[in-house]
């Protein structure tokens, strides 16, 4: 029987590491640590074992038509992918397809290797998403791509009880910290706009939930741009929006300013990662996650088409989901995902390749479906009724 080798057992890998267990898979948890991967798994009966990692001990492991899982630093993953092509396996990751990976692809495709990305929460369910609206706005009668096009995808973790400070930590905030410096490309009234600072394309966001409508901040995250052939809008199409971004709660730009200008302002010159550095350190202090303190992640895909200045075509999907004593919602969301992808693949549901998460209608009911069963429902919204 083929097995997994789920490498890490961060808190974003536990809950998709317990389902796997649970649907009788079989699988070796890789960690650098032991106990921690036997924390991750304490209580449960089946076919698994823990064992400490490195790529020679893995390499060592691994036989052909296994899968295995990297939820390592982005920096390990084409090391990883790697050796799965030096010995015939498939390779699961929840991460972005770096270039490097993408050159792997014609590697992959001749061995007959799945190499499957993108397939946590973001990216991965907003891919979903777009995949079922732009399926559903094809086949209907107002498709035409002379039609303006406004399409905008934006994800957000932040606490289930809003604070004064608009947002936790689940983990060091240098990484959200970083990020703040990163520029951004989407396409906004019809053209192409570079953003260098997120604090400077802030924009107020509605969002419809089954419960009535809550409005956000949102800003556009990394390039956006090359997503546009990944979901199939074709070169001719007139865009007027199109955008992937992040979400945060209301007020959220009010309560980090200081942050933006210590991030514009401060650390320049050489010790400026020191005081990143430093600062992370103290808002970790300050704005952790207390313990079995529930998150809250919003996940929202929205897309119109409008003729004459009128919207002829207008869904939307949203997702609201809050953290449990069993998983925080942001855990949830990034690994149940991830063991469908792998089950996906065992089951041969995929091509091989290196691809991004599945555009199947039917491979994406069934993961929402397995989603529902944690309380994780996709809310679609006709605009227009």
């Amino acid at each position: 029987m083929a097995r997994i080798h789920w490498l890490g057992a961060g808190l974003s890998s536990v809950p998709g590491i317990r389902r796997l267990i649970q649907e009788g898979r079989t699988i070796t948890l890789w960690n650098r640590t032991v106990a921690k991967a036997e924390r991750a798994v304490n209580g449960l009966e089946g076919d698994f074992d823990v064992k400490a990692f490195s790529l020679d001990a893995l390499a060592e492991a691994v036989q052909g038509g296994d899968v295995v899982v990297s939820m390592l630093p982005a920096t390990m993953h084409i090391a990883v992918a790697e050796l799965c092509l030096d010995k015939g396996v498939n390779f699961v990751s929840s991460s972005y397809i770096s270039p490097e990976m993408s050159a792997l692809g014609d590697k992959a495709k001749a061995a007959n290797l799945v190499f499957v990305n993108e397939v946590g929460l973001d990216p991965g369910l907003d891919h979903l998403l777009a995949h079922l609206l732009m399926a559903d706005y094809k086949g209907s009668a107002a498709f035409d791509a002379s039609n303006s096009h406004d399409f905008r995808s934006y994800c957000g973790g932040f606490p289930a009880i809003a604070n004064d400070f608009r947002y936790k930590f689940s983990w060091s905030p240098l990484g959200v910290l970083k990020a703040l410096k990163s520029p951004a490309q989407s396409i906004l009234g019809g053209d192409v706009v570079q953003t260098q600072k997120p604090w400077d394309a802030i924009a107020d966001f509605e969002v419809t939930f089954p419960s009535g409508s809550e409005t956000f901040q949102s800003y556009p995250n990394r390039d956006s741009l090359p997503f546009l052939d990944d979901y199939g809008f074709d070169k001719d199409w007139n865009m007027n929006t199109f955008v992937r971004g992040t979400l945060r709660l209301n007020g959220w730009s009010d309560a980090w300013a200081d942050i933006f200008n210590f991030v514009e302002n401060e650390i320049a010159g050489p010790d400026g990662e020191e005081k990143l550095t430093e600062l992370s350190e103290e808002l970790w202090n300050n704005h952790s996650y207390d313990e079995g303190e529930p998150d809250r992640v919003v996940l929202v895909v929205d897309m119109k088409a409008s003729k004459d200045g009128r919207a002829v075509w207008h869904k939307s999907y949203a997702l609201d989901a809050r953290g449990n004593d069993d998983a925080s919602a942001m855990a949830r969301l990034v690994s149940i995902p991830v063991s469908l992808a792998i089950e996906a693949v065992l089951d041969g549901k995929m091509e091989a390749g290196v691809q991004a998460a599945p555009s199947n209608p039917a491979i994406i009911e069934n993961w929402f479906a397995e989603l529902s069963k944690y309380g994780d429902d996709f809310h679609l919204t006709d605009n227009l009724v």
